[in-house]
């Protein structure tokens, strides 16, 4: 069974409490529990990592190339400007479908740049809770298509 890795990164912890006129009211673990239902209905495994530390979501990314065949990841605010993640991202060989819950280009120029975006298979932007549902679908496409 293939299995993606869902990684949320600093302050998505927070989800549900932290500026929900921002992002909304669902908690990281309703939005789990939804892409469980998700990775079920698909016969996919999903799984889970969140830190509010870089260098934590480089090691987790580094030691997934091998387990798993798809990642779905928020970084949060590492994303306008982490190249260290980018090249983690690049490095892995394994398709990142890179989400954020809010449209990142219509909340200010720092968040126009999209550093990881060069290294991702693709992009998921201003759905909500819905963001993180619309890319575990479309790693669960790609790794379907991959097996074809």
């Amino acid at each position: 069974m293939a299995k993606v890795l869902v990684v949320y990164g600093p302050n998505l912890n927070l989800l549900g409490e932290r500026e929900p006129q921002v992002y909304g009211r669902d908690t990281m673990e309703e939005i789990n529990s939804r892409l469980r239902e998700l990775a079920s209905r698909e016969d996919v495994e999903v799984e889970f990592f969140q830190s509010n530390s870089e260098g934590d979501i480089i090691d987790r990314l580094q030691a997934a190339r091998k387990t798993v065949a798809a990642v779905v990841l928020n970084a949060g605010a590492l994303s306008h400007y982490s190249y260290a993640l980018r090249d983690a991202i690049a490095a892995i060989r394994i398709p990142v479908i890179e989400v954020h819950m809010t449209n990142v280009l219509a909340r200010g120029e720092f968040r126009s740049t999209l550093a990881l975006a060069p290294a991702c298979k693709g992009m998921v932007f201003g759905f909500g809770a819905n963001s993180f549902v619309l890319g575990l679908r479309a790693a669960i496409e790609l790794i379907r298509s991959e097996a074809r």
